[in-house]
């Protein structure tokens, strides 16, 4: 499958990325395990080997490697830590808004520092109130002079406690046409980072709370015009999210299974391997036909990307397809391991609690077959992956 959508960069890519996340992320889990917090210097040492460049052009200093790149990179380092894999795709998420929407001034000012890992990027969009209902929010931002006061709460928000510029969707005005995006950088007086809370997985990342308190933000600062916050939130949203979020479960369904096969290699039943009992080796072929078909979702939604072809139904399958199948995936492990997968010896049931995060962002399971139900009644409203085919479209990689 690598290749017939990979090129000899993209499978350097990914020894390169494999060996990082083997050698330098791995010792590390025991500690963000026991932790369950942030990992700061891991977040910054990953944000240096210039991967969060992947879809930024290599005029801004950038990697040029598209979509499919970025896939690579976040699955590599989710086989081994769900969370470093979610630290780099969140990062991509605050890539995004500058790329489709930055003025040139902001790219300028910012694409290059985050190619080159000194600025980690966030977009806050979700508000507790409102969850994804993206219309329903309520933080503000009024005009002041040459400047913005900014009020209110976000939640949810990747990367809240490592991210040094936050992509921030607040509302102007009455409406769809009353959303507009600003750039805030963590700095700013009257802005403030919530506490960040103990989670179920994805020990390592964070993903809190963001308050403002009449946060000044100067007009030069807004992405785009007032009234295209809705357009910022919804296409980092379709066409990072989800494949970023594909490209974590991937990662980590991988790592599922690879640890099932060794733990039914290992283990003796009546005298042989536990994968020669019928019952395991049904299991183990559900896993690897669930395993094979996400990937190919996968890499099919986000070589369309790059191509710049219209692919929105297909990034929405994506997620779908891979979230579910790794959930589905931990439960049959650790129906495998039995009472053995229980103890933290063994990663498995870290594996389980990290997919289970994956679920929500970028729209639940129901969220995208609500969206595929409209696709196949001809009633869907446009496409983001065709509207920004221009930008999205990827340099040649040979």
């Amino acid at each position: 499958m690598d290749g017939y959508f990979a090129s000899r960069l993209h499978h350097q890519l990914r020894r390169d990325v494999g060996h990082f996340a083997e050698n330098e992320v791995r010792p590390l889990i025991p500690a963000m395990e026991a932790g369950r917090s942030v990992h700061y210097e891991l977040s910054r040492r990953i944000a240096r080997q210039g991967w969060l460049g992947a879809t930024i052009s290599k005029d801004y200093g950038g990697m040029g490697a598209g979509h499919l790149g970025k896939t690579i990179i976040i699955e590599e380092l989710s086989r081994v830590s769900g969370a470093m894999g979610a630290m780099v795709q969140a990062s991509q998420l605050g890539t995004a808004k500058i790329v489709h929407f930055g003025s040139d001034e902001q790219k300028k000012t910012w694409l290059p520092a985050i190619a080159a890992g000194d600025c980690l990027p966030t977009i806050a969009v979700t508000e507790p109130e409102s969850g994804g209902h993206v219309l329903g929010m309520s933080a503000s931002a009024v005009r002041d002079g040459d400047d913005y006061l900014l009020n209110g709460r976000k939640v949810f928000v990747g990367n809240s406690h490592v991210g040094d510029l936050h992509g921030v969707v607040v509302r102007t005005g009455p409406g769809s046409r009353g959303l507009s995006a600003f750039l805030v950088e963590s700095w700013r007086p009257g802005f403030r980072i919530g506490e960040q809370k103990p989670t179920m997985g994805l020990h390592g990342f964070s993903f809190g709370e963001l308050f403002f308190d009449n946060c000044r933000v100067p007009a030069s600062n807004r992405l785009g015009d007032e009234g295209d916050g809705l357009a910022v939130a919804y296409s980092s949203s379709v066409l990072y999210g989800r494949a970023n979020l594909t490209a974590v479960s991937l990662g980590i369904h991988r790592a599922i299974l690879e640890e099932t096969t060794r733990f039914c290699e290992e283990r003796q039943r009546y005298g042989k391997p536990l994968h020669e009992l019928p019952s395991i080796k049904l299991k183990l072929g559900r896993m690897q036909s669930r395993l094979m078909t996400a990937r190919l979702t996968a890499y099919h939604a986000v070589h369309l990307l790059d191509q710049g072809m219209p692919c929105d139904a297909e990034l929405m399958n994506a997620k779908l397809v891979n979230v579910e199948s790794a959930m589905d995936s931990a439960r049959n492990a650790m129906e495998i391991h039995a009472a053995a997968g229980l103890f933290t010896d063994r990663p498995v049931e870290r594996y389980l609690r990290d997919a289970h995060h994956i679920f929500a962002p970028a729209g639940t399971s129901d969220i995208q077959l609500l969206r595929l139900a409209e696709v196949a009644l001809g009633t869907a409203k446009g496409q983001w992956s065709e509207q920004l085919a221009d930008v999205v479209r990827m340099e040649p990689v040979l």
